[in-house]
């Protein structure tokens, strides 16, 4: 399979609906951000640099094959991988590890156009068992655990990480914490965490602020300064 790669911009919304569609499909509702979140991503790239956002989209042929979202942020030098998913429809071995590694050369560009010899380390949420509603979802969340095991991702065990909530009377959501990087300290890890609630969950997600504090304090970080 032959994947020509594009990227969605704030200027240039091809397919984004379609994406969506699969978006939909692939994530269980209380990992799935409101769609108007994507947006604000976008303008979030242009207005935060040298901090970026990156919406990849994999095509064979005229077919939408799979996509990939990611944010970079600089103050740590690390990619924070949002959302990850192939086309249901499509049976090709390969596609998810070709999307993985697509979106981590994008984001490893930012690091570099930042002044970084390469990132940091790349890290990313993904879904426990506990918040699956049928056996479909346990099966796809098996999976994605694993895929990001074989793709040299490790789950971080130092903290019990916690999703705040997306959506408007949701509840806070007890997440897997995956990295790629084995010489990443705790101290670390509390700084990228402080680092993600800041710049994807205050700035782009507009989520309230004591409602942030509380769950970083669930996870005990405290004392963290988010801007006004």
């Amino acid at each position: 399979m032959t994947i020509r790669w594009e990227e969605i911009t704030y200027d240039n919304l091809t397919n984004i609906e379609k994406v969506f569609e699969i978006y939909d499909e692939a994530f269980p509702i209380e990992v799935r951000e409101p769609q108007d979140i994507f947006y604000q991503s976008l303008d979030y790239a242009k207005t935060r640099l040298p901090n970026g956002f990156r919406f990849l989209v994999g095509y064979e042929g005229e077919q939408l094959v799979s996509f990939a979202t990611g944010h970079y942020f600089a103050e740590a030098n690390i990619g924070f991988i949002v959302y990850i998913a192939t086309n249901p429809l499509i049976r090709s071995k390969g596609l998810g590890t070709k999307t993985l590694v697509k979106i981590e050369e994008l984001l490893n560009e930012d690091a570099i156009s930042a002044g970084n010899v390469s990132l940091r380390a790349t890290i990313l949420e993904t879904e426990k068992q506990e918040i699956v509603h049928n056996k479909a979802e346990k099966e796809d969340c098996i999976k994605r655990n694993r895929f990001f095991e074989r793709n040299g991702y490790k789950k971080i065990d130092e903290i019990q990480y916690i999703q705040p909530p997306l959506n408007n009377g949701d509840s806070n959501v007890p997440l897997n914490l995956f990295i790629n990087k084995n010489d990443v300290s705790k101290e670390e890890i509390i700084k990228y965490i402080q680092i993600i609630y800041k710049e994807k969950y205050c700035f782009v997600n507009r989520i309230d602020k004591q409602v942030l504090k509380s769950c970083l304090e669930m996870m005990g970080i405290e004392n963290v300064h988010l801007p006004s």
